[in-house]
């Protein structure tokens, strides 16, 4: 009768609809991302739901702490690594409590090796695949095609990133606006970092400037967001790569971007994912590869260049040639591209020089395509040029 009870149960579990997610995001700590998640996880129980917390990280702040009271808490499971002991997100423990709403705090997080997922935004994954709407918090820095552009606003690298189409696959967005004021006003108050660290702070990352410029990145992100959905709700779910039965051309615009395996390419291909987000395009990405083998260096580019491409949901195309201009034609049109992005061309030398460049031969082979040159900001902002 057990066995029967057991397996009654599981075809439940497996018939349950997938959950909804639901992301508060923010420009930077200290917004009250966590404080907003819990207020709304309160909000839901209070109305009769089942509603637990899965993972919450206080920092040591008192409002946060204060704002879980009550909240029912699944317990942490102590994981061993290099002879610490970590504390982490217990997903079993999780997915046995099968909550109504669980509530997940920073989604970003890298996990301890050895665990089910390397990442949470996978743990959250799991959760929702189990028909568990989840409840999460993410910074605007932590998004995979913004990791050039915030680097390049605050001088901070993020380390930690999610592929942004975690961020575009949830049910809702919500944005943390405070103003950078504000924001300040918090921090010496001690409500974002202890005592110890308010100096260092406002030396650094929680400069007006920067904060500015980071609120404006968030809003512009939850804008994209909702321009996004209303454009897939108007073409009824259609995807840009559709092609269109008669005429064999794409319906829409694709993007294919020029890349090498070094690791200036990934801002290329970060500024080029976010141009084909906001023309609703797919993404290519070629790297034309002469004959023979590659040296250390570039085979770990390549590695990570591919791990980006993963990320991003860019397809990468690799075509072993060593006629550029004549691959490069011959993918276009297979593919059925609207624009080509590539970086800076070196300057030619010697008898190079007499060569037409490469953007001129590609615009003259491929008249209906756009062909265009990406800025390397960075380069820019190294040499002192506003």
């Amino acid at each position: 009768m057990g066995d029967l009870t057991g397996q009654a149960t599981a075809g439940a579990a497996a018939e349950r609809p997938r959950g909804r997610l639901r992301v508060v995001l923010g420009m930077a700590p200290g917004v009250g991302k966590t404080v907003r998640m819990l207020a709304e996880g309160r909000a839901e129980r209070d109305a009769g739901r089942d509603v637990v917390i899965g993972l919450l990280e206080t920092h040591g702040r008192a409002d946060t702490a204060a704002a879980a009271a009550g909240l029912e808490l699944v317990a942490r499971r102590m994981v061993s690594y290099r002879g610490t002991e970590l504390e982490e997100m217990d997903l079993p423990a999780v997915l046995a409590r099968a909550p109504e709403l669980c509530l997940i705090d920073e989604l970003a997080h890298t996990n301890a090796p050895g665990l089910e997922h390397a990442k949470r935004y996978e743990d959250v994954e799991e959760v929702l695949a189990a028909g568990i709407d989840v409840l999460s918090t993410l910074n605007v820095q932590h998004l995979e095609s913004l990791n050039d552009q915030v680097a390049e606003l605050s001088g901070v690298r993020v380390r930690e990133t999610v592929p942004d189409a975690v961020l575009a696959a949830a049910d809702e967005v919500v944005v943390v606006d405070l103003t950078p004021e504000e924001l300040l006003e918090r921090l010496r108050a001690g409500k974002v970092y202890p005592a110890a660290r308010i100096e260092s702070a406002l030396g650094n990352f929680f400069r007006v400037e920067n904060l500015t410029a980071l609120r404006e990145v968030a809003l512009r992100q939850v804008a994209e967001e909702v321009g996004q959905r209303r454009i897939a709700a108007a073409g009824g779910g259609m995807r840009a790569e559709l092609l269109d039965a008669a005429a064999g051309q794409a319906v829409g615009e694709r993007l294919l971007v020029l890349v090498q395996p070094q690791p200036s390419t990934q801002r290329l291909v970060r500024r080029a994912w976010r141009s084909a987000q906001r023309l609703g395009a797919e993404l290519d990405l070629l790297w034309v590869r002469p004959p023979g083998a590659l040296d250390a260096e570039h085979e770990r580019s390549l590695t990570a260049l591919m791990q980006l491409a993963s990320m991003l949901g860019a397809h990468f195309v690799v075509e072993e040639s060593d006629t550029l201009v004549e691959t490069v034609v011959a993918v276009a049109r297979r593919r059925h591209s609207t624009y080509i992005l590539m970086g800076r061309p070196r300057p030619a030398r010697g008898l190079a020089r007499l060569h037409t460049p490469l953007p001129l031969r590609l615009m003259e082979l491929l008249p209906g395509v756009d062909v265009r040159i990406v800025a390397d900001r960075g380069r820019r902002e190294e040499r002192g040029e506003r």
